[in-house]
């Protein structure tokens, strides 16, 4: 049987994450408070962060980015992709 959370993201009870996908205080509230397909969503916001602005998740200056932009995502006013930023299959 699976979890549900009333996810800080979507605004509404939803299933949970099966497990904390992210290490700490931060992990904790996510697991806590994020459902399933927002994580998903994150998942793919992370990818563009990380493609548009060429940086590697091993690098610590890029985790600590990524860190601050995930907590923007769940918990802040969002985080914004990069400027000129398209999404494939739209036309600029």
């Amino acid at each position: 049987m699976s979890r549900t959370v009333q996810c800080v993201k979507l605004g509404k009870e939803a299933e949970g994450l099966d497990k904390p996908t992210y290490p700490g205080e931060l992990g904790q509230r996510i697991f806590e408070q994020v459902s399933k397909e927002a994580w998903q969503m994150w998942l793919k916001h992370q990818t563009i962060l990380i493609n548009e602005h060429r940086i590697s998740p091993v690098d610590p200056k890029a985790r600590k980015f990524l860190e601050e932009e995930m907590e923007k995502f769940f918990f802040g006013g969002g985080s914004s992709v990069p400027g000129g930023f398209v999404m494939p299959g739209t036309i600029k």
